[in-house]
């Protein structure tokens, strides 16, 4: 559940239409804000875009596979008028998770951008030229504009309905929650930095981490939740010496309730297996 800073900086961003940019080490729960929002506002499925160092903008826009649009042309070369391969330039295209976002809603879809920090240096700056106009064009589709006026493409959670393309180009109606993430490993240009809303995530309180251990087990009453409060303690502890993740701290729950140790012995033995430090020393 997100606490009263976080809370602050989501409607900040959404008052502004701007991006919220969450930093902070990993497993302290960034991306899992993005899976809130959508959830407490029901605003559907989130779309999840995975950055690495090869992507670039089209990539989260829409993907054209031309090769296959090549390769049934020449298919059809061969086979009659009456043949029943669709020669519909829709048919090859799909829209990216940043691309699905942008299509006319009733309700703002979340996007999230996961590890932007991890992106090509080009990339921040593209993103915001596309969040700022809240359009793109597809040049496929702008090129043959004048025989089909509106084209049919497939959407990153739609592929086979799709949504209606007119004239090529896309243009939101209702501006989407997008959520950027970031585990501090570059610096971002002060242009981005100033057209973001940021929120800095650090490790989860021992109060926040009984929340969501509380919450994901759906556990009502507090003698429900105290039979994981020493694995809590535990966590918390290790973690003094050392950066752990949330997820850890859940799968150490879920041992615990798949009855995986019986006694105290077992119990140290699993945890120095699930807990173990993702920097300082290892554990032993």
């Amino acid at each position: 559940m997100p606490d009263a800073a976080e809370i602050d900086a989501v409607n900040t961003a959404l008052y502004l239409r701007r991006p919220l940019l969450i930093t902070g080490k990993p497993g302290t729960g960034k991306s899992t804000l993005a899976y809130s929002i959508a959830a407490d506002l029901q605003l559907g499925p989130v779309l999840h875009w995975p950055i690495t160092s090869r992507t670039t903008l089209r990539d989260g826009l829409y993907q054209y596979d031309a090769i296959g649009r090549l390769h049934d042309a020449n298919l059809r070369s061969f086979e009659s008028e009456s043949a029943s391969i669709d020669p519909s330039i829709g048919r090859y295209l799909r829209l990216g998770p940043l691309g699905t976002s942008l299509i006319p809603h009733d309700m703002p879809r979340v996007l999230l951008i996961d590890e932007i920090d991890k992106s090509d240096i080009d990339l921040p700056g593209d993103l915001l030229t596309v969040f700022e106009e809240g359009s793109f064009d597809v040049p496929e589709l702008a090129r043959v504009a004048a025989r089909h006026p509106e084209v049919r493409v497939g959407t990153e959670d739609d592929p086979e309905t799709g949504v209606n393309v007119p004239r090529g180009k896309i243009s939101c109606s209702t501006f989407p929650i997008v959520i950027l993430t970031s585990n501090g490993e570059r610096d971002f240009p002060p242009p981005f930095l100033r057209r973001c809303i940021r929120l800095h995530m650090g490790p989860p309180s021992k109060e926040k981490l009984t929340q969501i251990v509380r919450q994901r087990m759906k556990l009502e009453s507090d003698d429900a939740m105290a039979q994981y409060q020493d694995i809590i303690d535990a966590f918390i502890n290790r973690r003094l010496e050392g950066d752990l993740a949330t997820d850890q701290l859940l799968n150490a729950v879920q041992l615990r309730l798949s009855g995986a140790w019986q006694d105290a012995t077992d119990q140290s033995h699993f945890l120095e297996t699930v807990l173990q430090r993702l920097t300082g020393p290892t554990l032993g």
